[in-house]
């Protein structure tokens, strides 16, 4: 597998605040690379610079096997992005936003090329609709419409789901997934909802403060066969002690009132029989990603995983 992108010890220095600070990574061509990070965490700083926004204060991108700074029309021709909220002519209609679009992109807008798109993104019916009727959901598919209107091999969506029912996340889930599997396209996605990003990337960062704090293949960080089980009972005291003398021991313990261990995920069953079997009574079981442990650990302690859409708070 090819690469695609290489970041090397970027930062971004705003007056006295380092918002990105000396991070390195690399995306492969056919990735659904997942930016994972706090609101605040240098996410988007990051992703302007990718896309010549913004300059570096120092550090190397290096897109397509060029230096972006250097050689950015190169790099540009080959993108599409949606950073934050796309920017729409809102008294247009969506044919018409897409149409001009694609003219700035330098490209021949035929009905056939903009109607394509438009149908990739679930909105032809909607063609002639003016954008200020649109949903929010449906202004972020029309979004991604202008950025794919060129055919870039390299998507860069920043925060796709912000402010987006549960459908319309299931939605924008669907359609990136459509795009990586079935169009071939690479797709960087940042968003700061855990259970999102395990659902559609292949690979990922964490980021905290600007910094690097974890990155590999999300089946390895994900590692469902290391997940943390919290437990309550009708009788914790009895039920841990019960499980000292089992196969479930381990990191067993007891902790801010609840029994804790880690398990195969797939052994969850095979523990709540165990217990009951023991004549206790379940009040709950939650799984937690040992993934969530960790980057909670390194960045706030007394923060919470907010179940079930996993938000990092």
């Amino acid at each position: 597998m090819s690469l695609m992108l290489e970041v090397a010890h970027l930062s971004k220095q705003f007056k006295d605040t380092l918002a990105v600070n000396d991070l390195s990574f690399t995306v492969n061509e056919g990735d659904v690379y997942g930016f994972l990070g706090q609101n605040g965490a240098g996410k988007s700083t990051t992703l302007r610079m990718l896309l010549t926004l913004i300059h570096p204060t120092s550090g190397e991108i290096h897109l397509f096997g060029k230096n972006i700074l250097d050689h950015p029309n190169h790099a540009l021709e080959q993108t599409g992005a949606v950073i934050e909220r796309p920017d729409l002519y809102k008294y247009l209609s969506a044919y018409d936003n897409l149409y001009i679009f694609a003219k700035m992109s330098g490209i021949k807008p035929t009905q056939e090329l903009i109607m394509k798109n438009l149908q990739l993104v679930g909105l032809s019916e909607r063609a002639q609709s003016k954008v200020k009727t649109f949903s929010q959901g449906m202004k972020q598919r029309l979004g991604i419409a202008v950025a794919l209107v060129h055919n870039p091999r390299l998507v860069i969506l920043d925060e796709p789901t912000n402010g987006l029912d549960p459908q319309g996340i299931a939605d924008m889930r669907q359609l990136i997934l459509h795009l990586s599997r079935d169009l071939g396209k690479t797709v960087i996605v940042s968003s700061h909802l855990l259970n999102e990003i395990e659902q559609i990337a292949n690979r990922m960062i964490i980021i905290h403060k600007g910094s690097k704090i974890a990155e590999g293949n999300v089946a390895e960080l994900l590692d469902p066969g290391n997940t943390l089980v919290e437990l309550d009972t009708t009788d914790n005291p009895r039920a841990f002690s019960f499980l000292q003398q089992s196969s479930f021991t381990h990191g067993l313990e007891q902790k801010d009132g609840l029994i804790r261990l880690h398990m195969d995920r797939q052994e969850i069953p095979r523990l709540v029989e165990t217990i009951t079997t023991d004549g206790q009574g379940i009040l709950s079981v939650r799984p937690r990603h040992s993934l969530e442990d960790y980057f909670l650990s390194l960045t706030n302690p007394d923060t919470h995983v907010e179940s079930p859409a996993n938000r990092i708070v």
